[in-house]
């Protein structure tokens, strides 16, 4: 993809120690020299487009994304946003909630709009506002206290240099930057399709072991519950309140004087793993005497996500496999504890079945958030083997899906590896290190409609700046 490309031929000092050189045809400019701070009010019943900005994915329409935190009952006199608008979240700009709209419309007075006063190209400014270079100088120009109160706001932002190439440049470094992008989109693409196969094979074993067992000409007989249908004979159904002792934590993530440190289990070490194990990351915090006993985790419990912002995100398991005296469940978790007759083990494959869960999903209730009650989770049926075939079925699970694990394992660090490289790609093109003019004078015109990577949900890491100030 870069096979070609060489640096300039010329370089001067940029005069800023943390930027160094930089071609000798571009110059450094002030923030405020490039843009200027528009406050143009939309008025009442202006019927435009209602746009926000996301770390992940740049300026988007309100209505094209499931909307998250809490909605305005009115987009009376907020700001206009035009094309080529750069759009600046105060409270998140240093985690990347900045990026040009190719859209008109409104946005939150929340958030500041930064509009062109010299020719350029928004969308490299939009690519230069990403990196981490940038984020980092956003975070030392922001005020606060603390990382999720910081603030970035024009006067300091209006300050930062820029990085300021010829505009043919600035338009040359976006077009073969987009060339680039569409490819590692499709590799992407192609590789979150093999993920997707490969889990749909994980299900259709793992629900055929945990509802069928593993003899295909064992006696069956009917469950009594529709989507389970027939079991083995000697299988019983229970409700998670028989076969489990549960305790919902409401250990936060805070230290408190006089209280004893412990490491805490969160929701985030749950959702992206299906093992708790003694390599696990812990965040420190601290619990009083009661919570450390009522919420310690314990080989063989099995944790589940109770409450998200995605209906579907409810119910995920992880199996706890190592025990210490300070790990302690964190919030926004339920502990099921077996009892005698039913494996943990197993326990966290039949959570694990998409059929099973299906009763988490349709119990969640929520508008902005979903949640589930103690007796929504304790209602929830599952088949019990006898202990001795839940132990062989696990066995038999874990030989079966540790190939695909190891493969799903490898793609997902592929696609991280090709998302590192596009940040540093582009990092490279739009400070100068390397020189695109030939390569993109030499490219193909870009689709009408090409397909842009989609980014994948993550109940952690989209918070919107109405969630934060409420």
């Amino acid at each position: 993809m870069i096979e070609g490309l060489k640096p300039y031929a010329e370089y001067k000092e940029s005069g800023l120690a943390w930027l160094g050189q930089i071609p000798a045809s571009w110059e450094t400019k002030r923030t405020k020299t490039r843009f200027r701070l528009s406050m143009e009010k939309s008025g009442l019943n202006h019927g435009k487009e209602l746009l926000s900005v996301y770390t992940r994915i740049g300026v988007r329409p309100r209505k094209d994304l499931e909307q998250r935190g809490n909605k305005a009952s009115s987009t009376d006199d907020y700001w206009v946003v035009r094309q080529g608008d750069i759009i600046v979240n105060k409270l998140l700009a240093w985690m990347g909630a900045v990026g040009v709209s190719h859209f008109d419309g409104v946005t939150s007075p929340a958030y500041d709009i930064l509009r062109p006063i010299q020719k350029l190209e928004p969308d490299f400014y939009h690519l230069l506002f990403r990196t981490k270079l940038y984020l980092q100088l956003f975070k030392s120009r922001s005020r606060g206290i603390m990382d999720m109160r910081l603030r970035l706001y024009f006067d300091q932002l209006g300050q930062i240099p820029l990085i300021c190439p010829p505009p043919d440049e600035q338009a040359a470094i976006v077009r073969f930057l987009d060339h680039a992008n569409r490819k590692i989109d499709g590799f992407i693409r192609a590789k979150r399709k093999l993920i997707g196969l490969l889990n749909e094979q994980k299900q259709a074993i793992i629900h055929r072991a945990v509802t069928r067992g593993l003899h295909p000409d064992v006696p069956l007989k009917p469950s009594g519950i529709p989507w389970l249908g027939d079991i083995p004979k000697h299988w019983e159904v229970s409700r998670l309140r028989h076969a489990c002792e549960m305790r919902v934590s409401n250990v936060d993530k805070h230290t408190k004087q006089g209280e004893t440190p412990v490491r805490l289990c969160n929701y985030v070490e749950v959702y992206k793993n299906e093992r708790i194990s003694e390599s696990t990351r812990f965040m420190a915090a601290t619990a009083n005497q009661d919570e450390r006993f009522r919420f310690g985790l314990r080989k063989g419990d099995v944790l589940i996500t109770k409450d998200s912002e995605e209906w579907n995100d409810i119910g995920v398991p992880a199996l706890v496999e190592y025990e210490a005296p300070d790990l302690v469940c964190g919030y926004h978790l339920a502990i099921l504890r077996p009892r005698p007759g039913l494996l943990g083990s197993f326990l966290h494959r039949a959570l694990d079945s998409r059929f099973i869960a299906t009763q988490f999903h349709v119990e969640a209730n929520g508008v902005t958030r979903y949640g589930l009650s103690q007796g929504a989770i304790l209602g929830v049926s599952i088949p019990i083997p006898p202990p001795i075939e839940q132990q062989n079925i696990v066995n038999y699970l874990d030989a079966q899906l540790a190939a695909r694990d190891t493969t799903i394992a490898r793609t997902e660090r592929e696609i991280a590896l090709m998302q590192e490289y596009r940040m540093r790609l582009t990092a490279d093109l739009v400070t100068g290190k390397l020189d695109v003019r030939a390569a993109a004078a030499h490219l193909p015109a870009p689709p009408a409609a090409a397909p842009t990577e989609p980014a994948p949900a993550d109940p952690l890491e989209e918070i919107e700046t109405e969630e934060i100030e409420a």
